[in-house]
């Protein structure tokens, strides 16, 4: 997208509208345009949200919440430009507890998305959550539930959905630019080093352990663990699926009205290293919707070789011509018959944000849901299946098994095995509870 054209949408979208948070008037008869939010995690992605945030016309930060200090300090001097400055509180439990900000973004790992999104609607907060919506399938549905019973909006961080070069990619797909589409193909890779074994260490002052595993059972603390290596183990995180894979899937699904799949089937393993790291870093998942639709992703962790000369992407593929990555469209002559121009460059290595600046799209279409004018293009609703499709390919691959699956929700037919895998055991006072 041009820049002029990213500046007006910008500003278009932050000046209309006007509304308070928990408060019952919206739009135009709202008595204040000032949204005032918290953000849980700051150490990477969270501090990235707490620049663009504050950015957004009458939105600002009221609360960070972390329970590292370095993490907090970093959280700091992302807003070091704010004339407000935020008040820390490490516990989330006493933050949702606070009636002085409208609405929660959490960018906390991948073990605390759903317990604090829950906790944020049960406490009357609007909530931003990064991908995964949760860490296993059933956190994704309790989600779905919440926003119901509290009222309250979930935005789930697929920010592909808002934006503009893909909205209109999506829209000439659906009008049949390329027939009917019935494969998709997707892919990311990255040059990620080992993570070696970790030792069983004193935890450092600077971090409250406790808190950081909040929901999870109880472990050590080891050398190798925090902040980023945590993906890769079970307990705590999800994998590069549901870390990475979730949004091109989560394309796929959009682009070619993909429902729940019928068929999961994944390959794959730890390859590149012997460590500590239990995910794959390596993985081909299948994902079939009954007799129509198939839908591939290729996870390679560890080896940086590009697909189509990106180094993440989707393909979709129709009975009458192609879509690569949302901006080219070919015939079924292989020729390039529209081309819709962006200047977003994905990058596979950059953990803060791999589409830059353009996520303030979507970071705008939350703040503009909550003051009334617009709908959310991720909610919780409709984001969860594609978050449950990379839990799917998790759950077949630790298995070992091809996956069954009910059309009407993705539950598991057959294999009580895998259905042990649908949900997590929690510490003990920490359980989820709508």
């Amino acid at each position: 997208m041009k820049r002029r054209k990213f500046l007006k949408y910008s500003s278009l979208a932050a000046a209309s509208g006007l509304t308070i948070l928990n408060f019952p008037v919206f739009g135009k008869n709202a008595p204040s345009n000032k949204v005032l939010i918290a953000v849980m995690g700051v150490n990477s992605r969270g501090s990235f949200h707490l620049q663009n945030f504050s950015k957004i016309p009458g939105v600002e930060v009221a609360y960070i919440c972390d329970v590292e200090d370095g993490a907090i300090k970093k959280g700091f001097d992302a807003l070091k430009d704010v004339a407000r400055k935020p008040i820390v509180e490490k516990d989330i439990r006493k933050l949702v507890a606070k009636t002085d900000f409208d609405a929660l973004v959490i960018a906390a790992p991948d073990h605390w998305h759903a317990p604090a999104a829950l906790l944020g609607v049960s406490n009357g907060k609007h909530v931003y959550v990064e991908k995964p919506a949760g860490h296993n399938p059933h956190e994704c549905e309790m989600l779905v539930q919440a926003s119901e019973k509290y009222n309250k909006l979930i935005q789930v961080g697929s920010q592909r959905r808002s934006f503009p070069n893909l909205i209109e990619a999506k829209n000439l797909v659906s009008e049949g630019i390329i027939g009917r589409p019935y494969m998709g193909k997707s892919w990311y890779v990255n040059n990620r080093k080992p993570i070696g074994v970790g030792k069983v260490i004193p935890v450092p002052s600077t971090l409250d352990w406790d808190l950081w595993q909040g929901p999870a059972p109880r472990k050590d603390y080891k050398s190798n663990l925090v902040h980023y290596n945590w993906h890769w183990l079970w307990h705590w995180g999800t994998g590069e699926s549901c870390n990475n894979g979730n949004h091109e899937l989560d394309c796929l699904r959009w682009f070619m009205d993909a429902n729940f799949a019928t068929k999961v089937t994944s390959a794959g393993g730890r390859y590149a290293a012997k460590d500590d790291w239990e995910t794959p870093d390596t993985q081909i998942a299948s994902f079939e919707f009954g007799a129509d639709k198939v839908i591939t992703w290729e996870g390679r962790s560890c080896n940086p070789y590009k697909v189509e000369d990106n180094s993440r992407g989707f393909i979709v593929y129709g009975d009458k011509g192609t879509i690569v990555d949302g901006t080219k469209i070919y015939d079924l002559g292989n020729k390039l018959i529209k081309e819709i121009k962006t200047d977003i460059n994905a990058s596979s290595t950059d953990i803060v944000s791999s589409t830059g600046n353009a996520d303030v799209y979507h970071l705008n279409n939350f703040i503009e849901s909550i003051r009334g004018n617009t709908k959310l293009t991720a909610p919780i609703a409709d984001s969860y299946k594609s978050v449950l499709l990379c839990h799917q390919a998790n759950i077949a691959q630790r298995t070992g098994a091809t996956l069954h699956c009910d059309p009407k929700n993705g539950h598991i037919i057959g294999n009580r095995e895998a259905e042990k895998l649908w949900a997590r055991s929690y510490e003990k006072g920490w359980e989820m509870k709508l």
